[in-house]
């Protein structure tokens, strides 16, 4: 059902069809406002916003300025959903879940070293979104640094099918859009064997809504009393989430596979 969902939600959200022929961008009312999850401005099928490259313009200002819009449009989401956007609502995750699905090499639901690799998610957010959005210059021009040298979904969504509908964008082609072809590449590669590393390891987005995971309404509960301590469940979450933590991690995306596993009926997703 999640997969069914996520497909659907994709192809609603991305279904300016025109763009894709065209090879040019929707500029309609719609693309003022946001949708929850990593979905590119750039896409040419896009029709609203990422909230990532909201909160980057905001800070790409002259002056620097507090983006209360930007950052009530997380609280809102994040207080209802928290990474439930993640699981149900991203299209970058989608790729990866559908890569992941692929039957190729042995799988891994996590890189070594996962313990310390998965703050590059924050060191992302806060050297790259924030302090280099709000800082870094190209001549007298801020840059907004996630998206100009990182995000894969700007590359995978938006570049590459501009690109393939525009001659004119691809007689502009460039050093950058290799090395962010190349990331691409990687991680596209690795979504084969590990499950989504670039939301377990990179994606600010994810570590925002993150934050929220402990009180939002979207809840995976767990009834320790009734738990017989099979840990089905932890063999059945994709990033091996042993019960005491599902409802509390930063790391859950409310995917919903340890409830489906318990045969005791002690774990319920609640929205």
């Amino acid at each position: 059902m999640r997969l069914i969902f996520q497909i659907i939600y994709t192809i609603l959200t991305n279904g300016y069809m025109y763009g894709y022929f065209s090879g040019k961008i929707y500029k309609g009312t719609t693309k003022y406002t946001c949708v929850p999850g990593l979905n590119c401005y750039s896409c040419p099928g896009a029709l609203a916003s990422c909230p990532l490259g909201a909160l980057q313009m905001a800070l790409n200002k002259r002056e620097i300025e507090i983006p209360f819009a930007v950052l009530g449009f997380f609280f809102i989401f994040g207080s209802i959903l928290g990474r439930f956007v993640c699981g149900w609502l991203c299209p970058f995750g989608l790729v990866q879940d559908l890569l992941h699905k692929i039957p190729l090499f042995s799988k891994r639901k996590q890189l070594p070293y996962h313990s310390v690799l998965k703050y590059g998610k924050y060191i992302v957010l806060f050297g790259m979104v924030i302090v280099g959005s709000a800082f870094l210059f190209t001549g007298f021009v801020k840059i907004p640094a996630f998206c100009k040298y990182l995000c894969p979904s700007g590359t995978f969504m938006g570049a590459i099918p501009l690109l393939s509908g525009n001659e004119q964008l691809r007689m502009q082609i460039g050093g950058l859009f290799y090395w962010k072809l190349g990331i691409l590449l990687f991680l596209l590669s690795i979504s084969m064997k590990v499950y989504r590393p670039f939301c377990q390891y990179l994606c600010p987005l994810g570590a925002i809504y993150g934050w929220f995971n402990r009180f939002s309404l979207v809840q995976i509960y767990w009834e320790k009393d009734a738990c017989t301590a099979c840990m089905a469940c932890q063999k059945a979450c994709p990033i091996d989430l042993p019960p005491e933590k599902i409802s509390v991690s930063t790391e859950c995306i409310r995917c919903g596979q340890c409830v489906k596993a318990c045969q005791a009926k002690c774990l319920r997703l609640r929205k």
